[in-house]
Formats: structure tokens, C-alpha cells, sequence
């Protein structure tokens, strides 16, 4: 039986036409695949997708998912990358890879919190301990380690108060002690500072990054996508096996969304870091805010840390992502700071950060930590996510909200 002898609906699915494949334009094409297709049995028996040598389904790529891995493999300074549905998917299959019944974890105190909550709900639920320790104190860390430890998360800056640790010494500590650490990297974006090379000479960084690419990567406020980098081909694989027994996956059209961003990643970035400290330096005037929370403001938790490692860039001011929390003085009851977020109106009330628009958060401190801040000062504490509307026009905005909420 010939083409022409095919009914119109098998002609359209099967048309013989194959359209030319030398074309090449600044975008990367977009790839979608369940099912991909093999030449033969043979070819069925014999491809590999754990080398990304070749393509046997659509969720364990194509080409799309394909290029972006290894361009953020190159932004961060890895070998390796898979992509997962979300920041804290990717929290979780790094997780669920690497620990086992009977097997501890050490988390910051600052941590993301839906990390927390994973690790007191289903890391708990399969045995796995946990043990919280001081992010700013590199001595409780290692008092905390013990041979049932098997992985250390990091955290730089911290959420939400953005306390900045001694990352090296961190890193040092696990290294010497056999641990395998994670650091969520989203903060520095691979543009802050180097994470697989914190030193600058190749002798000394972190095992396993994980990333919200729904932030900075995306730079849109609408895909939803994590990344996790490694270095280590064995390391690697333990969590890319994992990765594939969980089914995650992510779609063509948020991948090639993603890849459109990336190119313009560091201008946002930079822009957002120069709007977000001169807000901060503004902030940190006005009489009803008692603290900044910025990582490059000389008075913040873990200054001298932050500039160990993120200090040299942008002609020697140091770079940042542009995030930043302010205190609240405590003798501003919950119905005048609700005013406050309630009267901006640029910022938005909206979690994440990344993007276009600018964002704003309360947050309830004590009920966030396990331990003391006494670094934090008595108050309510506000974090901001500076967009890329232009300063001016948010420092107007930041000013009539407080003067509304709090005279």
C-alpha cells in the first residue's frame, strides 16, 4: 500500500514531508515528546538516555530539556543537571536519593521552610533523624555531626532574616568529616558567587546545588521549575536514578521559557541587587523600621562572610540578589502592619521573587525558628522582593505606605 492509497486521517499523521534541518535562529526549538520513536528493535534494545547519548521517552528528555541542563550546568559551574517541577521538588529528590532509614540530616535553623516541613513530615515518617543547628556558628555544626549524618544542607543567605554563614568553613567542616552537603543555591543564582569553586582555585565547593529556576532563571513570576547540579558522576547518577523512579519531568514550554530568560539572567539580577540596596539603604532611615536584613549592608548578620565570597564583583561592591527583609519596631500592633502591606501598590502580596514585580511578605518569626535570633531585633519582620520597576517609583510607594500604617 502506497501514500496515496492512505484514507486522509493516516495521510496527516503519516505525511511524508520532513522539513529541512538546517535552520538556526537565536531561540533553541522546543521539543515536546511522550512517546519518541525508534528506527528498530535494535535501536530500542541498545539506546541510552542515562548519558543523554540519545532519547528513549519524554520524560527522561529531549532535546529542549537537553540544552537547558547543561546551561545551568555552566551557570553554576557544574557537570551535571536535571531538572524537576519545582525548587522544592528538587529539594526533595535530593532527599529521597541520598537518605535512608536510620540515616541523619543537619538543616539550618534558617532554612526554606517547606524543607523543614519535609524533613519533619515524610523524611520522619521513613526514619530518617534530623537535627537542627546554628547556621552562624560553624562550632555547632560540628558538634552536631555524627556518624549517622549523611548530609548537610546549607543555606546562603538564610531565608527570610538573609543571615549570611561562614559558607567556607561550612563546606571545610563536611568536606573533612566525610559529609556530602547540598546547598540551595537559588540566592546566588550562580551569579553571587562560584558554589563548586568557592575559592576560586578549584580546591574547594559544595557537592550538590539545588535551584528554584522558578526565581531568577525564569524571570517571568510564571514557571514553575528546580534544578539539581552536580559535579561528581557517581553522585550523580545515585540522584538521576532516583529522579527517574519518581516520574518528574517538566514540559517543553516551560523548559523553552526558561532558555528565553536565561540569556538576560544577569542583567535582571544586577539591576534588581543596585534597586533593592538603595531601597534597603532608605529603609534603614525611617523611624518605624528598627533593622535591615541585607547580606551586603555592613551591620547585617554574616557581612564579612558575604564579602569573603560575593564582595568582588560589580566593581568591587559586592553582588547580591535582590531580596532583603526589614524589622518592624514592636510597638506597631498586627492591624497597623497589616496597613502597611495592605496600602502599597506596587508591591504586590505574593510569595517567590525573581521577577518582574515587585513582592511583599509579613512573616511570624518565632514561629519559623527553633532557636533563638537574638542577631534579630524585637519587631515584625517584612521581607521585599524588588522587581524592575524603577526605583524611584517603589521608594514612593514604600513611603506613603508608611506613613498610612504607621504616621
Amino acid at each position: 500500500m502506497t501514500q496515496a492509497d492512505h484514507k486522509l486521517s493516516t495521510h496527516l499523521i503519516h505525511h511524508p514531508y520532513k522539513p529541512p534541518t538546517d535552520f538556526e535562529g537565536p531561540q533553541p526549538a522546543v521539543h515536546k515528546a511522550s512517546t519518541v520513536y525508534f528506527e528498530n528493535v535494535q535501536a530500542m534494545r541498545e539506546r541510552r538516555w542515562l548519558d543523554k547519548s540519545s532519547y528513549t521517552y519524554g520524560l527522561h528528555g529531549t532535546p529542549t530539556t537537553y540544552a537547558l541542563e547543561e546551561r545551568l550546568a555552566s551557570l553554576e559551574g557544574g557537570l551535571q543537571c536535571l531538572l524537576v517541577p519545582s525548587g522544592l521538588a528538587a529539594i526533595a529528590t535530593v532527599s529521597l536519593a541520598l537518605l535512608r532509614t536510620g540515616d541523619e540530616v543537619l538543616v539550618p535553623d534558617n532554612v526554606y521552610g517547606p524543607n523543614k516541613t519535609l524533613t519533619e513530615g515524610e523524611l520522619a515518617h521513613f526514619g530518617i533523624r534530623h537535627q537542627y543547628y546554628d547556621p552562624m556558628s560553624v562550632e555547632d555544626l560540628a558538634a552536631k555531626i555524627t556518624p549517622a549524618t549523611k548530609l548537610v544542607w546549607l543555606e546562603a543567605p538564610g531565608s527570610v532574616t538573609m543571615e549570611f554563614p561562614n559558607l567556607v568553613e561550612q563546606v571545610r567542616l563536611c568536606r573533612a568529616r566525610g559529609v556530602t552537603m547540598v546547598l540551595d543555591n537559588t540566592w546566588g543564582a550562580g551569579l553571587a558567587f562560584r558554589p563548586f569553586d568557592l575559592l576560586g582555585d578549584g580546591s574547594l565547593g559544595v557537592d550538590v546545588t539545588v535551584h528554584a529556576l522558578t526565581k531568577y532563571p525564569s524571570g517571568g513570576g510564571d514557571v514553575l521549575m528546580g534544578s539539581i547540579i552536580t559535579r561528581n558522576q557517581p553522585l550523580h547518577m545515585r540522584i538521576k536514578l532516583a529522579h527517574m523512579r519518581l516520574g518528574l519531568g517538566v514540559s517543553g514550554n516551560d523548559a523553552e521559557a526558561v532558555l528565553r530568560s536565561l540569556p538576560s539572567i544577569g542583567l535582571r539580577y544586577h539591576a534588581q541587587d543596585r534597586s533593592a540596596r538603595q531601597l534597603a539603604q532608605w529603609l534603614a532611615t525611617q523611624s518605624a523600621v528598627v533593622q535591615v536584613l541585607h547580606p551586603a549592608m555592613p551591620d547585617a548578620p554574616g557581612h564579612a562572610c558575604w564579602k569573603q565570597l560575593c564582595g568582588q564583583g560589580q566593581d568591587q561592591d559586592g553582588v547580591a540578589a535582590g531580596l532583603f527583609s526589614v524589622v518592624i519596631d514592636e510597638r506597631f500592633d498586627q492591624a497597623a502592619l497589616d496597613r502597611f502591606c495592605d496600602s502599597l501598590r506596587l508591591f504586590k502580596l505574593g510569595y517567590s521573587w525573581g521577577g518582574p514585580v515587585s513582592l511583599v511578605v509579613p512573616y511570624e518569626l518565632p514561629e519559623m525558628r527553633s532557636r533563638a535570633t537574638p542577631h534579630i531585633k524585637a519587631g515584625t519582620v517584612v521581607r521585599f522582593a524588588i522587581g524592575l520597576e524603577d526605583t524611584s517609583d517603589l521608594q514612593a510607594d514604600l513611603a506613603q505606605a508608611l506613613l498610612k500604617a504607621f504616621g
